[in-house]
């Protein structure tokens, strides 16, 4: 090994490398860090513990498992409520089925989805249909047309999440020892990378760029959900092989 040579397992861009380093280090820099803000759930019980991001939750069991030691949080034994009905909440779904929760209820705002394509809905459009993955299969109750309205607790842990039902209002209780929240994203974590770079935004929260996929900044390029919003990994992929092309044909010249 050279003398010197610093090897790093994780180097966390915009901290560890500052966005002025990589300015001048490199004559293209392309960002497809993701979209990975969740929303948040804005009622009363928002902060207390046992209330947690789905992503933050699913990381860390990936980690665990992996036997890294740190906190993480552990669903044995409790009580699980998962907010979201999309492929995040799935994962949740099945990761507290494995980690022996008690019991566990998914909730969603939207009406139950059709068990065939509307009218309005034809292909090639995404079909807007019920779906059961391999996780609703393992178990767990799916309930639709609900909001939440407040987390109630016990000395600072979360213990029960009240809502209403949609369709008329009727309120309604469950038990909820730990609450996971998948209800999506807005667009990219604003880290310091970003702020550092000080890049133009779209009015959705995402990073701005032109038809060759540059950003505001000059030799700064954009692809994936960073520039797209939360999608599917096709997308990504088909991206990053659009952006290469796009930042080829900037170092040669050609664009």
């Amino acid at each position: 090994m050279a003398e010197g040579v610093v090897f790093r397992t994780r180097v966390n861009v915009g901290e560890d490398v500052s966005a002025r380093d990589l300015r001048l280090e490199f004559d293209a820099v392309l960002l497809a860090g993701g979209a990975g803000q969740p929303r948040d759930l804005n009622v009363p019980g928002r902060e207390l513990k046992g209330v947690h991001f789905a992503m933050d939750y699913l990381t860390q069991q990936n980690r665990h498992c992996e036997g890294d030691e740190l906190p993480w949080i552990d669903a044995k034994g409790k009580h699980v409520v998962i907010i979201g009905g999309g492929d995040t909440g799935a994962d949740c779904l099945g990761t507290v089925h494995r980690q022996g929760a008690a019991s566990v209820a998914q909730l969603e705002l939207m009406p139950t989805p059709p068990a065939e394509r509307a009218a309005s809905n034809p292909w090639p459009l995404w079909p807007h249909i019920f779906r059961t993955s391999s996780a609703h299969e393992e178990g767990g109750e799916r309930v639709y047309e609900v909001a939440t309205t407040e987390l109630r607790g016990v000395d600072g842990r979360v213990r029960s999440l009240h809502g209403n039902r949609v369709a008329d209002g009727t309120p309604f209780e469950m038990k909820a020892d730990l609450v996971l929240l998948a209800m999506g994203f807005t667009g990219p974590v604003k880290n310091r990378l970003l702020v550092d770079l000080d890049l133009k935004m779209t009015g959705r929260g995402t990073v701005w760029r032109d038809d060759q996929w540059m950003t505001s900044i000059d030799g700064v390029f954009a692809a994936g959900d960073m520039q797209r919003g939360q999608s599917l990994i096709v997308w990504a992929i088909d991206d990053g092989r659009r952006s290469a092309a796009a930042i080829d044909g900037y170092l040669t010249g050609k664009n």
